[in-house]
């Protein structure tokens, strides 16, 4: 199985990265993790475009490849980074045949206010949903992230790194059963 991560932040010492990472140390071994990290090279959404930008032919190549995508997004204005909806614009084109129709996604994501990106993983559940993934409808909310992480980015809080665990085994756990 092939799980593919995609933090919704371009900081060098995001938060959300280091979630993803977390992410990954708990996976099986017959699980290939795999963190895509070519957000900033998204260029603006542009259907007018002839072709398609090769950093987003490579997204789409990324996750047509993969089984299942785990998302992790921080909360800007109470929404989705510009970044990460522009990427995802790109991907839903065309809408019927998108590389998401049918896949099964998990969002979660960590931010330095109290709520831990709430309103935003509920936007992006909704994004992706519309898309047309299976998307997850629980949250991990990490709030007050400078304090959540220890100095080497791991979860200081047992209860939000054991939620994260069961999240993203049942995430390869409903994808192996579909694709069964």
């Amino acid at each position: 199985m092939r799980l593919l991560a995609i933090s919704g932040s371009l900081r060098r010492g995001s938060y959300n990265s280091a979630l993803l990472n977390a992410a990954a140390a708990g996976l099986p071994s017959d699980v290939e993790f795999v963190v895509w990290r070519g957000l900033a090279d998204i260029p603006a959404f542009n259907e007018d475009l002839d072709t398609v930008p090769p950093a987003v032919a490579a997204l789409r190549r990324e996750i047509a490849r993969s089984d299942a995508v785990l998302f992790a997004t921080p909360e800007y204005n109470a929404s989705v980074p510009g970044a990460l909806k522009n990427a995802l614009d790109w991907v839903s084109r065309p809408f019927a045949t998108n590389v998401l129709r049918n896949k099964t996604v998990a969002v979660i994501g960590a931010s330095e206010g109290l709520f831990g990106a709430v309103w935003a993983q509920a936007e992006l559940r909704k994004v992706l949903g519309v898309i047309g993934a299976h998307v997850d409808a629980r949250e991990l909310l990490v709030g007050e992230a400078r304090e959540a992480f220890t100095a080497d980015m791991r979860l200081r809080d047992p209860h939000a790194a054991a939620r994260l665990r069961a999240i993203v085994s049942d995430l390869t756990h409903r994808t192996a059963c579909r694709a069964a």
